[in-house]
Parts: structure tokens; C-alpha cells; sequence
């Protein structure tokens, strides 16, 4: 069977395909093409802000700790790069492994009820407890993500997940979890103010967010996602093909969870929900590595990174001296954008 595949490849693309070496040179140079623009966005991102500055006060800000930028440069602006490059690799990568996982180009990591999860955690959180500080909130949204993303595997079957399963078990805990988020504002004014600003999905509190655990935990989960390439790459051929190449759908799907679970809960309990980064970025991925996983995935990562850096400063240059959260200006943009996409004809493949 492998070898007609193979004969019909070689006779009916290799016309037309670029040969392999030069699709990895090209995937390479784009790489370093991509890390070099992460390297500018991340400059930009410490020197532009709501505050205008010359780069002599952004040096400033940088070394001198008596000067009047140093606190927005040092203390403000480069935990916020921080996070938003930790919050955008995450996002980037969960969303190419849902959509790899699932085989489904519309899934993101909502689909597992993360954003759900935390947000009734979030509501749990402030109506029960009292709780209404951004530190406050984070743990608690952090376990509702995790909690949801268990329980729409366990609903799927743990056994027998498939990814038609996932997505309804997904569907069905997202549906319960908004309806609670609901029953919860309408009673308690307190709980919906607070919802209202961690809805938003925002950088701001970058400060005040604990930056090196977010770091660990997102570095760790992203190491257990780039390992998953390879067995994704058999699971793209169905499960028993997959089971076949020596990979165990079941239990590749547990660990693609586990990961998809820390890195889209740790950035949604610290930023909130920021939407469309997870769903729109591996289809740009994808149009120009093809489907393979292992370049698939890094790219994601970075490419997820460059995107919330960059809308995250144009919200915070457009209506000087006010802000638009980044949750926002994903959304102005990814829209539209993922509108495009889908409506060509020629979608790259998963």
C-alpha cells in the first residue's frame, strides 16, 4: 500500500511541488524571518505605549532607575511584553494542536470549555467568595479551565474520545458553563462587574500578574506540545492507520489535552479570553508550511507571539492616551481576517 502512494506521488507532484530540500530551506529561512520579527515586535512593544517617549527616555526607563520612565518602561511595559509573548505562543500552539487533534480547521481551544471553565470560576469566585481583585481571580480560573477541559474528555468517553465526540462533549459543557456565568450576573451586580473586566481579555495587569510561573508553566506545557508533532502527523491518517504506525490515539489525545489545557488555561486565567489568536493562526501557518506538525506547531508559537504583541501595541497607539484592550483589537482583526480565509476557495489542509 505504501508504495503506490509513494509512486503516485513522485510521478503525479514532483512537477509540481517544490523539491523537499528547497521546502525546508524555505521553511527554515521563514523561521528565522519570523523570530526576527518577534525580536522587533518585542523592541516596539517595550518603547510604544499610551504614553508617547523618544528612545532616549526608553533607554532610560531601561537603566536608570531614577528616572521618570522607569516606571513605565521597567515596571509597566516589560512584564506586559512578558506576558503577552508567554500568552501568544500559548495560544498559537493550543490552537494548532486542537485543530490537529480534533482534525477540525474550526476548533480552538475553546472547544475543550476553557474559556467557559474559567469564566464560571471567575463568577463562583466573586459571588461566593467575595472575590474581586485581578490576583484573586487567577487561581480560581486557572482550575475552571482545567476542570472543564476533564470533564468534556470524560463526556466524550476517555476510552473512546474521538474528535466528533470532543467537539460535542465541548459544545455541551460550553452550553452548561454559560448558563450558570449567566444565572450568576443576574443575581449579583458584583460578580457581573467583575466578569465584565476580565471578559475583556487585556495585557494591562501584566504587573501584577505572577509572570515566572506563568513562564514555567506555558515553557513546560509548550515542550510536551512540540513533542506531539510526530504522532499528530500519524494521527492526520485516522486512528487505526495512527495505531498501525505504533501511536495510541487515546493516549496522545490525553497528553494534546493535558497540554491544550495549561497553556490556553494559564493565558486565559491571566489575560482573560482572548479570542480568535487560537483559531485564525494555524490556518495562516498552514498556508505556508503545509500541514506537517513539526513545522506546523513551532510556528504557531511564534507566529501567535507576533500577533498579540502587535495588536497589543496598536491598542495602545490608536487612541492615545486611552487603551484598547488586545481582547478587542483581536477581534477587529482576527475577524475579518478568518472571514477571508475560510471564504477561498483553497483552504490549506490540515
Amino acid at each position: 500500500m505504501a508504495q503506490p502512494l509513494a509512486a503516485g506521488h513522485a510521478s503525479a507532484g514532483g512537477a509540481s511541488e517544490p523539491a523537499p530540500r528547497s521546502r525546508t530551506g524555505r521553511r527554515v529561512a521563514g523561521l528565522a524571518v519570523l523570530i526576527g520579527a518577534v525580536a522587533v515586535l518585542t523592541v516596539a512593544s517595550v518603547a510604544l505605549g499610551a504614553r508617547a517617549m523618544d528612545l532616549g527616555q526608553v533607554w532610560a526607563g531601561l537603566t536608570d532607575p531614577a528616572s521618570d520612565a522607569y516606571p513605565v518602561v521597567t515596571e509597566l511595559r516589560l512584564p506586559r511584553t512578558a506576558l503577552g509573548l508567554a500568552a501568544g505562543s500559548a495560544l498559537g500552539l493550543a490552537g494548532a494542536l486542537m485543530q490537529a487533534m480534533t482534525r477540525n480547521p474550526l476548533a480552538d481551544p475553546g472547544l475543550l470549555g476553557v474559556n467557559t471553565g474559567a469564566a464560571a470560576a471567575v463568577v463562583t469566585a466573586a459571588y461566593f467568595l467575595g472575590f474581586s481583585s485581578f490576583t484573586q481571580t487567577i487561581g480560581f480560573a486557572f482550575a475552571g479551565a482545567a476542570i472543564a477541559s476533564v470533564a468534556c474528555y470524560l463526556i466524550a468517553g476517555a476510552a473512546t474520545a474521538t474528535p466528533a465526540r470532543l467537539a460535542l462533549a465541548g459544545a455541551a459543557v460550553t452550553a452548561a458553563g454559560y448558563a450558570y456565568v449567566s444565572a450568576i450576573q443576574l443575581m449579583d451586580a458584583a460578580s457581573l462587574e467583575t466578569m465584565r473586566f476580565w471578559s475583556v481579555g487585556s495585557l494591562v495587569n501584566a504587573h501584577t500578574a505572577p509572570i515566572l510561573p506563568v513562564v514555567v508553566l506555558i515553557g513546560a506545557a509548550s515542550a510536551v506540545g512540540i513533542l506531539l508533532a510526530r504522532p499528530l502527523n500519524a494521527l492526520a491518517l485516522g486512528d487505526a492507520t495512527a495505531t498501525g504506525l505504533g501511536v495510541d490515539p487515546r493516549v496522545l489525545r490525553v497528553a494534546g489535552i493535558a497540554a491544550i489545557t495549561v497553556l490556553a488555561g494559564t493565558a486565559t486565567a491571566v489575560c482573560g479570553p482572548i479570542v480568535f489568536v487560537g483559531l485564525v493562526v494555524p490556518h495562516v501557518v498552514r498556508a505556508f508550511t503545509g500541514p506537517d506538525q513539526n513545522w506546523v506547531l513551532p510556528y504557531s508559537m511564534l507566529t501567535g507571539a507576533a500577533f498579540l504583541l502587535l495588536t497589543d501595541v496598536i491598542g495602545r497607539i490608536a487612541a492615545r492616551p486611552a487603551e484598547v484592550q488586545v481582547g478587542i483589537v483581536c477581534a477587529v482583526v482576527g475577524g475579518p481576517f478568518f472571514i477571508y480565509l475560510v471564504s477561498r476557495r483553497k483552504v490549506a489542509r490540515l
